[in-house]
């Protein structure tokens, strides 16, 4: 197999070079392809040295990935609007899909992933062949479509397997083996290198040992907690997937030998970077990205062939990759998360040139997404495995990283057994209610009744999960999963970041549970804000349902952000600790409502389903939304008959027993 690839390779780099000296393409395509052919001979060479040395492999990385910076993309194909605006309306959108499945071209050369780079050559050629001879538009996207998915199956099983084995990848011989005292040896990921990745690695040299190990102990032992609280038998499993990002390897390298010293082997693995992997919901090791517009331009690029046909055999595809390695799903123990923040916050671009899909393909995404889903729950059971997840700031965030990151750090660490008891006077009081009422203030027009579920036993059962920094860092927080019916009104916030991207006064307003109208003010058009909403909070389905409603109590984060003016930097992760905050899409059990789960005090969560769990219909999303304690006026358990009991008036805690966690309020 290797011995062909390799004839395959040979054969693809003679033509490459070939065109570089043909002129069979008409203008103004001939450029196109003699450049971006060039930049495909650039990735065989790099493939071709065999051992490079960090210096080379630093001027290769800043050479590649020049094209799609910043500074340089208004006049790169990557960008639609440029490709259109030369190559035209017929054919710039696919040149521009081309050259951005050709940028990942440099991974496969460092990775010496023959098969992966030979095919991409081979589309490259087989395109350029179709402009030879004057094909149409129709043709060149048959070509796309045939390859996407005669190499799918392939493709998926590679992909699935490296979430799955624990094998000596190149990112575990990174991490591992390599001395960080030199900040180059992460060139060596081919993955872009920013001033994040290696100020990162040599902030964290000047730590010592029993500083990384503190910290990444706080991280595995979160993992390890999962399945102690929801007594989840451990012994089955043999692999934790650890994803991080680079820069941060020496905090994974000591995650991995306490992992080992709880019997499970480290999986590292890279994330998606093709429009073969998105929509896998894969995520491994990953980099600040060399231009985050690039990444949104090409968000839908799969869109030049997608279809039910296309969806069928993918997901026949995941499924028979998921059957064949059944047995290393079984064993896998779960994702151990460490996530970053600090990043400018993204407000994209809408290109009209950009890829989009059609109304059809929505439907088909939303589809796609719902029943893999239910492939990965049935080889990889929520309620046999656990999950962690923990975040810590990038060089990005400013001057104060160090400080911050300190400070972080000890927010990660606060006492359990402390806010513990808080909480449990919190739920406590919530359970005595049928409904809480959440009122912003000021500017903030949050005026939303949220139902809770009734409670047939109260001496051996609540609502609301007390929520200890376990899976999910830091402490902080009580949840439950809300009674749908009942919980109307308006959740309002100026300014909230979810996965990567910032929206600007977001309103929305449910009707028994279910978001019935949504807006923003990120674009001057509303068509554009609805359209915006739709895809990155809904995912392209009509409505979704409150999931989860939670009180934080993380005082001490609230106040580090305000000491360095980091509130609408920090990830949902921490800033749900720090205010009331809503999820839409599903439960915080989705597919493990069955699990029994018990409270501290002893008492059983009982309120994991809602209405569309218990038919059976499940969203694939969870996304959190947060109110600021200082765009909050408060918050009032309602019991039946209509007696209030305060929890929060004026942004402080006024609940007996909870007044401490006023304290970090006080001293900003």
């Amino acid at each position: 197999m290797r011995e062909q690839l390799l004839e395959r390779h040979e054969l693809n780099m003679i033509r490459l070079q070939a065109i570089s000296q043909e002129e069979s393409v008409k203008k103004p395509f001939l450029r196109y392809f003699q450049e971006t052919g060039e930049k495909l001979q650039f990735a065989n060479r790099v493939f071709e040295v065999s051992n490079p040395n960090l210096k080379e492999l630093k001027e290769w990385n800043k050479e590649w990935y020049q094209t799609v910076q910043t500074e340089f993309y208004d006049e790169s194909y990557a960008n639609p609007a440029y490709a259109v605006s030369v190559l035209g309306e017929e054919f710039g959108q696919i040149l521009s899909f081309l050259y951005a499945e050709i940028m990942a071209c440099f991974i496969h050369g460092v990775e010496k992933d023959i098969f992966q780079l030979t095919i991409t050559n081979e589309l490259f050629l087989e395109i350029y062949q179709g402009f030879v001879k004057n094909a149409s538009k129709k043709a060149i996207q048959r070509i796309i479509y045939e390859h996407m998915r005669d190499y799918s199956g392939e493709i998926y099983e590679a992909r699935i397997r490296e979430q799955l084995v624990a094998a000596d990848s190149l990112a575990v011989d990174i991490v591992m083996k390599s001395d960080f005292s030199n900040s180059d040896c992460l060139y060596r990921y081919g993955e872009y290198i920013s001033d994040n990745e290696i100020k990162t690695l040599e902030f964290l040299q000047t730590m010592s040992k029993g500083e990384l190990r503190k910290i990444a102990n706080t991280y595995v032992e979160g993992f390890h907690e999962g399945f102690i609280i929801n007594n989840i038998d451990m012994s089955k499993k043999e692999t934790v997937n650890i994803r991080y990002t680079i820069g941060f390897e020496p905090i994974i390298r000591e995650a991995v030998h306490l992992f080992e010293e709880i019997g499970l082997s480290p999986i590292l693995y890279r994330s998606g970077i093709t429009s073969w992997t998105k929509g896998l919901n894969r995520i491994g090791y990953i980099a600040t990205s060399p231009n985050p517009q690039f990444d949104y331009d090409h968000r839908h690029d799969m869109g030049l062939y997608f279809d039910k046909g296309f969806m069928q055999h993918k997901l026949e595809c995941y499924y028979n990759a998921y059957e064949k390695l059944k047995m290393e799903a079984y064993v896998l123990a779960g994702p151990a998360c460490m996530e970053t923040f600090g990043e400018h916050p993204f407000v994209p671009v809408q290109k009209a040139e950009s890829i989009k899909l059609t109304e059809e393909q929505q439907k088909l995404s939303v589809e796609f997404q719902q029943k893999a889903s239910e492939i990965i729950n049935e080889y990889i059971k929520p309620s046999e495995r656990s999950f962690t997840i923990i975040a810590y700031p990038i060089p990005e965030i400013g001057e104060n990283f160090p400080a911050i990151f300190e400070e972080i750090a000890k927010v990660n660490t606060l006492d359990k057994n402390l806010y513990r008891k808080i909480q449990q006077k919190l739920i406590d009081a919530l359970d005595q209610g049928v409904e809480v009422h959440v009122k912003g203030e000021g500017n903030n027009r949050t005026d939303l009744y949220v139902g809770l579920q009734p409670l047939k036993n109260p001496e051996n059962e609540t609502n609301f999960e007390n929520c200890l920094a376990d899976v999910n860092i830091p402490v902080g927080e009580v949840f439950t999963s809300p009674k749908l019916a009942g919980t109307n009104g308006i959740l309002h916030v100026s300014e909230v970041y979810l996965r990567d991207l910032k929206f600007i006064d977001l309103e929305l307003e449910f009707k028994n549970g279910k978001i019935a109208r949504y807006s923003c003010k990120n674009f001057e058009n509303e068509e554009e804000n609805q359209a915006f909403l739709k895809e990155n909070l809904l995912y392209h389905q009509e409505t979704l349902p409150m999931g989860e409603f939670a009180i934080g109590t993380n005082t001490t984060a609230y106040a580090v952000a305000n000491k360095y003016d980091i509130l609408y930097k920090l990830p949902i992760l921490i800033v749900e600790k720090m205010g009331p905050h809503f999820a839409v899409g599903d439960t915080c059990y989705s597919h493990s409502e069955s699990v029994e789960v018990h409270n501290p005090d002893g008492k059983e969560i009982v309120a994991k389903n809602n209405d569309c769990s218990l038919a059976g219909e499940y969203f694939n999303c969870h996304t959190d939304i947060t109110i600021p304690y200082r765009e909050l006026d408060s918050i009032d358990v309602i019991k039946l008959g209509g007696e209030e009991i305060p929890i929060i008036k004026k942004g402080k805690f006024v609940l007996q027993g909870c007044e401490i966690l006023n304290e970090p309020l006080t001293e900003e």
